[in-house]
């Protein structure tokens, strides 16, 4: 196979998608499972062996769930895995790349803020209204606990109905990565105090449809991370190989 050109399994794939897509598939609840690999193996005239092991590369991307007793399924398309498993990879060999990628991350979401927010539905602007209010909750309580899981659903749900795969996926894998280094540890509760100021005139502001302003404390938001961004710790993956004594 030629550096670049698809293999055969994901050839098989990208087809099952078309035919997937075109019968209105992940509308419902109903899954779409694939043959089994000595089926396909018959189909396409390549190996099982062969095929397993691009089977996990589809896994790796988040093609497809395979599992045994249950079989290979389809997932719906998104951009997430990918990114995210060679972000981490980025991240074990130089922790800066985490901020090349924190930094790709905020303009992503200044360039798409006013798009994204004009989509939300009243659900959506509800749940913002509720996480704010949760993580008020937990940097009032005593001890004051880190109001993690709100800080990325907020971020998340403000881009949740932009109908850009591409975008979500990088937003999600920022997330993703930012739970791996440890930084939703990170404990200036003085510092979150500030910066949920900013998200909940942020989210006032949506909910009032006064897109300017909400765009307004978004932008002083971004700069504020920007000043005080904590440099994250190394990803230290076990080795895998034996040492010798």
């Amino acid at each position: 196979m030629r550096k670049g050109e698809l293999s055969i399994f994901l050839r098989y794939l990208i087809h099952a998608y078309q035919e997937a897509q075109r019968q209105g598939a992940w509308q419902g609840e109903d899954e779409i499972r694939l043959p089994p690999l000595e089926q396909i193996s018959k189909k396409l005239g390549s190996s099982v062996p062969n095929l397993r092991e691009q089977l996990a590369v589809a896994r790796a991307l988040g093609l497809v769930d395979a599992k045994p007793k249950v079989g290979i399924r389809l997932q719906p398309y998104t951009f997430t895995p990918a990114v995210s498993l060679s972000l981490r990879v980025a991240v074990a060999i130089d922790p800066a790349f985490f901020d090349q990628f924190a930094d790709l991350r905020k303009e992503i979401e200044r360039a798409f803020f006013r798009r994204a927010v004009q989509t939300l539905t009243e659900d959506d602007r509800h749940e913002l209204q509720t996480l704010v209010h949760q993580a008020w909750e937990k940097l009032n309580a005593q001890p004051p606990r880190i109001p993690h899981r709100e800080h990325r659903d907020l971020h998340l749900t403000l881009y949740r109905r932009l109908e850009n795969v591409f975008v979500k996926g990088l937003l999600e894998a920022f997330w993703d990565v930012y739970e791996a280094v440890g930084l939703n540890r990170y404990a200036d509760i003085a510092f979150l105090r500030e910066v949920w100021q900013y998200h909940q005139r942020i989210v006032e502001h949506i909910l009032a449809g006064d897109y300017d302003r909400a765009e307004q404390w978004f932008e002083e938001h971004l700069d504020l991370l920007k000043q005080r961004q904590p440099q994250p710790p190394q990803l230290s993956p076990e080795p895998f190989w034996e040492e010798e004594s």
